[in-house]
């Protein structure tokens, strides 16, 4: 009774003493996502190709084209990158489990047999003892105080590092997306310069052989000859490169989907012409952007475990105190079992490593990842905000070429127009509006490649606002939304 007693009184001193250690996560005040840059609306977030409301989860779909949204489905279904994701988040969700059943109760039960002869001199005998079988069955239970907050701190570290691989299984989400509808309109951009450049290359053949005509007729130049052949060759030389342009893009979609190129949609491979938004792309505000980029989130997220690994280290200065009952029966085996046999054991078990071996380093080391952790969380608030805004500006400076060469080739149309009937009308020669038709097919491959330019920039500027992603699971309501399939 009197050492129950002393036990509880043990308890009862260290249970009042209880404390965590280490310093409470919250998000400092110094971070720049607090700061008025990183709050405010986003610069360059005006005019006609843009607006300022929120973001949509399922971006992909403001293009209103059955094919992509398939192409998208289809991507999150299949793609490796997303399965290595999906293994990742399990496994740290694990060890989250792992983390949190540590401490408290545990137990063990026991059983041994053997045939054992003991020293006598270790009980001051000197007459050798006999041989004997010996068994040995016992159960203990124990359970371990978080007196200063160790185990409580692993738990907070261990939930953080989960979260922060949710947020990167987030991010490989939008980026696959991303990835797939970018390389779909690549495909289709190649397919549109292909046929504009074979479009060219049929009429400056045109013109080739006409001044050849001319040229055996008297009319014209052995050089005018030979500048024109030069010009067609060399526009059949860029053929091949748009091509091959193509079909790379359809290999690596083909990757992105986790299936043989020749599997690919029917539709893929006919696509002509990139697809056009329904709408100006909305861009939100910078808070917002902040809230909903995976990068941000994860980076955040970081910072959480590694101060909570502080209080891991702290609390390792610390002695660990477990309370603990084990009972059994150990003696020789034939009389296992009886009262001589008995055993039984409660009490503290008070343990203290003194802090030598460099226990006061570990916690210099995770204060120094601390405030790496938190120079990495600043690093990714800009570097979010920078790619806004430098995706904004290209997006705005590609739409003002693009709106120029529009003009520019109505302009054309206009005059080739006019040149092919003042040629019906026998006041032009066929070598003028030839050359008119030329001069039109070329700004349509400018017009063509610029429109290309638009799709990607536009796609750009999507995955840096972040869109994709949604904290109500966009992704799984769009793979469960099931568009038709597109054979």
């Amino acid at each position: 009774m009197k050492l129950i007693g002393i036990c509880s009184a043990v308890i009862s001193v260290v249970l009042g003493g209880c404390m965590t250690v280490g310093p409470d996560y919250k998000t400092p005040d110094g971070p720049l996502v607090n700061a008025p840059l990183a709050n405010t609306s986003i610069v360059g977030a005006t005019g006609a190709h843009v607006q300022p409301t929120p973001v949509p989860a399922n971006w992909w779909r403001l293009y209103d084209d059955p094919v992509v949204n398939q192409l998208v489905i289809d991507a999150l279904k299949s793609n490796t990158d997303l399965r290595v994701a999906e293994a990742n988040l399990a496994r740290s969700r694990a060890a989250f489990d792992v983390s949190t059943a540590q401490g408290g109760f545990s137990g063990s039960v026991s059983a041994a047999v053997s045939r054992v002869q003991d020293s006598a001199e270790q009980y001051l005998e000197e007459s050798k003892l006999p041989v004997a079988n010996a068994g040995d069955v016992g159960i203990s239970v124990s359970y371990e105080l978080d007196l200063f907050g160790k185990l409580k701190r692993g738990v907070e570290a261990a939930r953080a590092d989960s979260d922060a691989v949710q947020a990167a299984n987030d991010l490989a989400r939008i980026t696959v997306v991303a990835d797939v509808v970018r390389t779909y309109v690549d495909s289709c951009s190649a397919a549109q310069d292909l046929a504009v450049a074979r479009q060219s290359l049929s009429l400056q053949r045109q013109r080739a052989a006409l001044s050849r005509r001319l040229r055996d007729l008297g009319r014209g130049s052995q050089p005018d000859v030979t500048r024109d052949q030069t010009q067609a060759e060399t526009l059949a030389a860029d053929i091949p490169a748009l091509i091959g342009r193509r079909s790379a893009a359809q290999y690596r979609l083909a990757m992105l989907l986790a299936r043989a190129p020749s599997d690919l949609p029917a539709a893929v491979l006919m696509c002509q012409r990139p697809p056009v938004l329904s709408e100006p792309i909305p861009v939100g505000d910078g808070q917002a952007l902040l809230k909903r980029r995976p990068d941000v989130r994860e980076a955040e997220r970081q910072l959480a475990a590694s101060t909570a690994r502080i209080g891991v280290a702290t609390a390792a200065l610390y002695p660990s105190v477990s309370i603990g009952a084990s009972t059994g029966f150990t003696g020789v085996l034939d009389d296992l079992g009886t009262q001589p046999t008995a055993r039984w054991a409660f009490g503290p078990l008070i343990s203290w490593n003194f802090p030598v071996n460099g226990q006061r380093a570990r916690v210099r080391e995770a204060q120094a990842s601390t405030a790496g952790a938190l120079a990495r969380f600043d690093g990714v608030v800009l570097n979010a905000l920078r790619e806004v805004e430098t995706s904004l500006a290209t997006y705005a400076a590609d739409q003002a070429r693009l709106d120029s060469l529009q003009a520019a080739y109505r302009s054309a149309t206009q005059a080739t127009d006019e040149t092919h009937r003042l040629y019906l009308a026998g006041r032009e020669s066929f070598l003028a509006d030839l050359d008119a038709t030329r001069t039109l097919t070329g700004l349509s491959a400018r017009v063509s490649a610029a429109e290309g330019q638009i799709a990607t920039d536009q796609i750009n500027l999507f995955l840096a606002l972040g869109g994709g992603w949604s904290q109500d699971g966009g992704e799984q309501s769009e793979q469960q939304k099931g568009s038709r399939t597109v054979r």
